[in-house]
């Protein structure tokens, strides 16, 4: 069997059936989102060097939809991400989330965490970004989505990727940051954090943390909020007090329902309020 060539293998990578092996066992509490009156399902998005795997979900009848963009924890694009997406389609969103990570490997078929993070620490920034540009393009051309109406959300890794991408593209006319890192150390692939953009930043961010969150401490949220009261953006933080990391994950037992409920009620205001 010959070497599969880097395009290759872009171009034949699927989405993950299911959930990641690394969140196992999943939780009762999990939420089943169903596609009755949906058009629901994997897609491939044309990228730079190739094409990668994405679910997106809209509803059946219309066009113009608003658009928004859904980025996945460390876990990829397994069935809670595509809930979420189906629970925008059912709101009248065109939703897609798209596999960030494939390049540099396949998470979902890894049960160990750190064999996770050592793949998704290759991801470049800049790659992640250009892909979304190119998913918007795609977006608008090819599904019925409407350029003027574009938000961003993102849980996790995704969070942080929400921050940098309204910094990146002023197209954008909201994000929801959930629980993402604001602070780290300056690399070649990873150039610029939350915390270094804040300042500067003209799209409004709603960012939604956990005040029990250890791998995000309350006192790098407090960081940003401070950096964000000099730019125009009009972003907010809210800091649930008892609320863990992944408190919005209903697949796992860090999933806090009454703050879950709370921070998709505000999201869905935040979108409506700067019209998406």
């Amino acid at each position: 069997m010959k070497e599969i060539t880097r395009r290759e293998f872009i171009v034949t990578a699927a989405l993950t059936t299911g959930f990641a092996l690394a969140v196992q066992p999943v939780s009762a509490k999990v939420i089943t989102t169903d596609t009755k009156g949906l058009i629901a399902g994997a897609v491939k998005i044309p990228v730079k060097d190739g094409e990668i795997p994405a679910y997106r979900a809209r509803p059946e009848k219309g066009e113009n939809f608003p658009i928004v963009l859904v980025i996945q924890e460390i876990f990829g694009v397994h069935e809670h991400i595509q809930d979420v997406v189906r629970r925008f389609a059912k709101l009248g969103y065109l939703a897609i989330a798209p596999e960030l990570f494939i390049r540099q490997g396949d998470v979902s078929k890894l049960s160990n965490i750190d064999e996770i993070r050592a793949i998704v620490s290759k991801v470049p920034d800049a790659q992640v970004l250009s892909d979304l540009d190119d998913i918007v393009t795609w977006a608008v051309k090819s599904a019925k989505g409407n350029a003027d109406k574009l938000a961003i959300t993102g849980f996790c890794w995704g969070g942080r990727i929400t921050w940098l991408y309204v910094a990146h593209n002023p197209n954008v006319k909201a994000g929801v940051a959930w629980y993402g890192r604001l602070v780290g150390n300056v690399t070649e692939l990873q150039p610029k954090h939350p915390v270094d953009i804040a300042s500067e930043l003209k799209v409004p961010v709603l960012g939604l943390y956990g005040g029990q969150d250890t791998g995000i401490p309350v006192d790098t949220v407090e960081q940003i909020r401070e950096k964000l009261k000099s730019s125009s953006s009009k972003s907010e933080i809210i800091v649930y007090p008892d609320a863990p990391h992944a408190f919005f994950a209903d697949y796992r037992p860090s999933y806090r329902e009454t703050e879950a409920k709370d921070g998709w009620q505000r999201l869905q205001k935040w979108f409506k309020q700067y019209g998406v």
